[in-house]
């Protein structure tokens, strides 16, 4: 995984709005078989060749789980970081992921409520420039009032 920023805990009192972080993953054969397993979504869209290649995608794809976990790995990660604890999650699935494919995954922050120590973050997922998954995302963010 290449990260722009190591990982750790951002406070709840350090969070600004704009702020963003990002990582980038090659979605690997192993990764899905994996992800597969822990899942038990064996679906052969997923793993299975020639079954994959009469579908609508012509091919295998990774599960969209998979790649909206990319996003749970920045957030928990990142931004945030440590501490964060989730409270919700929009996703909408716009183009499928393949084996081999590099995934850039960022959030940013597109509200904050110190008082309830809640941050609202928009939240992507890209191919080569083109987006396969939108979403927004709402995390309790970690303060060092609790630490």
């Amino acid at each position: 995984m290449l990260d722009n920023l190591p990982r750790g805990t951002i406070c709840i009192e350090d969070i600004e709005m704009g702020m963003s972080r990002h990582l980038r993953k090659v979605v690997t054969d192993e990764d899905i078989e994996m992800f597969a397993q822990v899942s038990t979504d064996r679906n052969p869209v997923h793993l299975d060749d020639d079954y994959a290649r009469d579908t609508i995608f012509e091919g295998r794809i990774a599960h969209g789980m998979l790649t909206a976990g990319l996003i749970s790995a920045v957030i928990g990660e990142q931004l945030p970081g440590h501490g964060t604890v989730y409270m919700g999650q929009s996703l909408k699935f716009l183009a499928p992921v393949r084996p081999g494919d590099m995934v850039y995954a960022e959030v940013k922050v597109v509200d904050i409520d110190h008082s309830k120590r809640r941050v609202k973050l928009d939240c992507h997922c890209s191919v080569d420039g083109k987006k396969v998954l939108i979403g927004e995302a709402m995390v309790l963010a970690p303060s060092r009032k609790f630490d």
